[in-house]
């Protein structure tokens, strides 16, 4: 994620992209035309998403427009109805920067460090496939091949990791960041491998203040490490492998790691992992390697969770996430509709990435016994999971109070106004 100091986090959830110029945002996941519920269970589903999401239409890509620049005017000039809006954030202090309300010279230091080494892996994340062993050599058993990379990516340290075709969905339709912005995202891999890395609750826990951002930066540093490895490792092998990382993406990864089979897109927009919830961060590679897909069960009680609880929705600073059912938007697309411009404004003010609606999910609770049995009774009981609503706010609150900084992080927050 660096493009210079105070790199911009790309959350995997603040994607704008459209047709007809219009901006919708990927953490808005959207559904397919037609019934929001599964017509087996009666268990919403928001089906599946349409291509045509461009990348520079995201919050991130527009955050790093120049005023006065040729590139600015020419976005602008195309979108003039983001210019309002955008407006407002340029305003305030900026993430990562001084002045803002949860600055700590420390905690941001050590973020930007991190986001400015994920910049480093840039020349790493493509090429051609160089060994022996894909196209050009003896054939290798794709379930054999799956199977190494899956667990080897465990080995390094991914929480979940699963294999997906790659859809025409899982695309951006242009670049919005990096040396090729403006260009068409053309990728003719066939399969894609996604992982996820666990967040650390602690650090979440203290969301909006420093530390939520300083640990968004280690994951995606932590993630992007892994995912150049595999590419790298699938290209000695002799096929074509991209990795897809902060800040350096031609996938929407969210979208692949669920059809991969690694959780479901929540109210929030992010990915809901089975034992973290939002609580992951995601990289994805994409090849030719002709892996084999995971045989992926939806778990739409996840979503069946997500219309009871609201949470998130309550415990939004900025408003930003609706409190209402999916709805059909006008291009007849079910999806719950976030305000993604309101979100980043609030990011701008505050320095960090938020994380307010990670911090307070009730699946972002520790992987324990105890919180696996809820997640077990919410899988199988619609009763239960209107009581586990009611359940996690006994016992932890409705709008949970921030936990304050860690002691070892030494100096308090703020140079700007109190959030």
């Amino acid at each position: 994620m660096s493009e210079g100091k105070g790199g911009l986090p790309e959350s995997e959830r603040l994607v704008a992209g459209s047709k007809g110029g219009r901006p919708e945002a990927e953490r808005l996941v959207a559904g397919s035309k037609g019934s929001t519920r599964d017509s087996k269970n009666g268990l919403p589903d928001l089906g599946n998403p349409m291509p045509g999401v461009d990348e520079r239409d995201i919050m991130f890509s527009r955050a790093l427009l120049v005023p006065g620049t040729e590139r600015y005017e020419a976005y602008y000039g195309a979108r003039p109805e983001n210019k309002a809006k955008d407006d407002l954030f340029r305003k305030e202090a900026g993430l990562l920067a001084p002045g803002s309300a949860h600055y700590h010279p420390l905690g941001f230091a050590a973020a930007d460090a991190a986001f400015w080494t994920v910049e480093r892996l840039r020349p790493f994340v493509e090429g051609e496939g160089e060994g022996e062993g894909g196209p050009s050599g003896e054939a290798q058993e794709g379930a054999a091949l799956t199977r190494f990379l899956k667990t080897w990516a465990l080995k390094l340290g991914a929480h979940s990791v699963g294999v997906t075709p790659l859809r025409d969905y899982h695309l951006y339709t242009h670049v919005g960041r990096g040396p090729d912005y403006g260009k068409a995202v053309e990728l003719d891999h066939t399969f894609a491998l996604a992982l996820t890395v666990e967040m650390d609750r602690e650090m979440v826990d203290g969301a909006p203040r420093s530390p939520t951002v300083m640990e968004s930066a280690r994951q995606y540093l932590s993630s992007g490490v892994m995912a150049v490895q595999l590419a790298d490792t699938i290209r000695r092998l002799g096929y074509r492998a991209r990795a897809h990382i902060d800040g350096n993406y031609r996938v929407i990864c969210p979208l692949v790691a669920k059809d991969a089979g690694l959780g479901e897109i929540g109210r929030m927009g992010l990915l809901m992992t089975p034992k973290l919830g939002p609580r992951v961060r995601i990289a994805v590679v994409t090849t030719d390697l002709a892996l084999v897909p995971d045989a992926v069960v939806r778990d739409l009680t996840t979503i069946d969770f997500c219309v009871r609880c609201r949470k998130c929705a309550d415990a939004c600073p900025s408003r930003a996430l609706p409190f209402g059912d999916p709805e059909e938007d006008e291009r007849g697309i079910f999806r719950w509709k976030i305000d993604a411009e309101a979100c980043f404004t609030l990011w701008a003010k505050l320095g960090t990435d938020c994380a307010r609606c990670m911090a307070v999910c009730p699946y972002s609770h520790p992987d324990t016994l105890l919180h696996n049995l809820v997640r077990w009774g919410i899988r199988k009981s619609a009763l239960f999971r209107q009581g586990a609503v009611w359940l996690d706010d006994l016992v932890y609150g409705r709008r949970p109070v921030p936990k304050p900084l860690p002691a070892w992080m030494g100096s308090v927050e703020g140079s700007g106004p109190a959030s």
